[in-house]
């Protein structure tokens, strides 16, 4: 292990013990009362029956600690890609897409997003939706909500839309599982994101992200679409650099701050038929050789909407184009593009 990462995660342990003992039980409730106040003013809830929720709500100290230390911040991009682009994955993918094709292609095809991506976004965040998580998310919101003053007023805002959307859906608020930082589902939403992009895919009258595929796969498109998936154009392309380039290394923005002609005229060489003035971000991660350059364009950008990492939209993409490479061999799919969903 590097010194710099060792460096990193002593001191992001040490920054936790200090918050953890700074957290006491005064100060939680106080902010669970406060809490209570503002959901029965703002929505009308019923304030005895709020208090009976969170009266078996407990800090949970493993979800303070997990929030230290995603592997997006500290694992090296070699590293990260090995979690995700496996041969058990891509042939569990494919297994997948064979169990459930026709509600694949149909949401594909309603919303116009690549098919595989669907499938890839389903293996990265719950390995299609075996591991949706063993946490309680009501416990889980309100731990980060009460107790991790860093991001309170964020979980703060997803634990009322998780009350919010437990009523809505007619779930008990008590009962559901996701994960640490409170995401529900085979697809991972947190509260605020399933209230604005799930959708009711079969029209049952209500939104199903454990197990209704139809509702789990339409609304990943659903996501994607709202924020701007681009049929059949590209989302990342592989690059070099020539010997004109003289740096500096690139920022791994998120932010499509350059375009295709700034970074040829820059010294990157890679192939793609978009536009000279087709916006684009340059990425250098660490490879297992050394450094690997990439260059991401629109749809690459619309992928970290969905988790905001560079590394995870590279290792979703390159998990997509690995299953349907697979697919394709296994006859699951025919050899199809985008442009046939």
């Amino acid at each position: 292990m590097k010194v710099g990462k060792l460096r990193f995660i002593v001191l992001a342990t040490l920054g936790l013990a200090v918050l953890v003992s700074r957290t006491n039980a005064q100060d939680v409730a106080a902010a669970q009362a406060a809490f209570i106040d503002r959901m029965v003013a703002s929505h009308g809830f019923d304030p005895e029956e709020l208090a009976s929720i969170f009266a078996g709500v407990e800090i949970d100290e493993r979800i303070l600690e997990s929030m230290s230390r995603p592997a997006e911040r500290v694992m090296p991009w070699h590293e990260y890609r090995t979690l995700f682009v496996t041969d058990e994955r891509i042939s569990s993918g494919v297994q997948f897409w064979s169990e459930h094709a026709e509600e694949i292609l149909a949401a594909a095809e309603l919303y116009g997003v690549a098919p595989e991506m669907l499938v890839s976004i389903l293996g990265i965040e719950t390995w299609f939706g075996q591991r949706m998580g063993r946490y309680r998310v009501l416990e889980s919101l309100s731990t980060l909500a009460f107790a991790y003053p860093p991001r309170a007023s964020f979980f703060s805002s997803e634990l009322e839309a998780f009350l919010l959307l437990t009523r809505e859906e007619r779930l008990d608020p008590r009962m559901v599982l996701g994960s640490y930082a409170g995401a529900m589902g085979a697809g991972q939403f947190i509260p605020t994101s399933f209230r604005a992009y799930a959708v009711d895919a079969n029209g049952d009258g209500q939104r199903d992200l454990w197990e209704d595929w139809e509702d789990v796969l339409g609304s990943i498109a659903n996501y994607f679409k709202v924020h701007g998936w681009r049929r059949s154009e590209p989302v990342v392309d592989r690059a070099t650099l020539s010997t004109d380039w003289s740096g500096p290394e690139p920022a791994n923005s998120m932010n499509l701050d350059d375009t295709v002609a700034s970074l040829s005229e820059r010294g990157y060489v890679f192939p793609t038929a978009l536009p000279e003035s087709a916006p684009a971000t340059a990425l250098g991660l660490e490879g297992q050789g050394g450094t690997e350059y990439w260059v991401g364009y629109h749809n690459f950008r619309v992928i970290t909407r969905y988790n905001r990492s560079v590394k995870y939209a590279l290792a979703a993409k390159e998990l997509a184009d690995a299953i349907l490479a697979a697919a394709q061999q296994a006859a699951v799919v025919t050899e199809t593009t985008e442009d046939d969903v």
